[in-house]
């Protein structure tokens, strides 16, 4: 699985894809402009509204939930990318 750090989004916001996969109550409280809110559980459930060629960065509060997310991604035939150490 490939992985960024926070710093080196930066560099690429506002050009990538965002998904946020934590849930309401941390979403609302903060997030990557522009991203995606879409909480771990729903995935699957909202499969249909990701893009299969772009690549997704994926973000959660500390990495643990978007590696998850990633994994299963991958797994789907997307190319996906953890954002490390999260928000």
């Amino acid at each position: 699985m490939q992985e960024i750090t926070v710093t080196q989004l930066r560099e690429v916001l506002g050009s990538v894809n965002i998904i946020d996969v934590r849930e309401t109550s941390e979403y609302v409280t903060g997030h990557v402009p522009g991203a995606l809110h879409m909480p771990l559980a729903t995935i699957p459930l909202r499969i249909s509204e990701l893009d299969r060629d772009e690549t997704l960065y994926v973000i959660c509060e500390a990495g643990g939930r978007s590696a998850q997310a990633c994994a299963y991604l991958s797994a789907q035939g997307f190319d996906a990318v953890n954002i490390g150490g999260g928000t």
